[in-house]
């Protein structure tokens, strides 16, 4: 993080909180504290990242074409929109 340009303009140091790499993750003891909170951290992150996963493969949003900035907004809306109606289906079908 801190080789990005945005990060250097900002003069001051900041403490990142970024999970560490799944090879050395693998060289982490299984029972140890830092494992722990890299599960945690990872465990955020999916539950983030699940909604954009269905955004993307199942509704094609994959790539954005310039239409402005509002048709672009309004249709990221609708399809989160869907992406929650389709979570709950899920949930609540036997």
């Amino acid at each position: 993080m801190a080789k990005r340009p945005e990060v250097v303009e900002l003069d001051r140091e900041l403490d990142w909180v970024v999970s560490i790499r799944r090879g050395q993750r693998r060289q982490l003891p299984p029972e140890g504290l830092e494992n722990w909170c890299e599960k945690r951290k990872s465990s955020i992150r999916a539950k983030v990242e699940h909604p954009f996963h269905k955004v993307k493969l199942l509704f094609g949003y994959a790539k954005v074409r310039y239409r402005g900035l509002g048709k672009n907004t309004q249709r990221l809306d609708v399809l989160l929109g869907l992406g929650n109606l389709l979570t709950v289906g899920h949930q609540l079908a036997p």
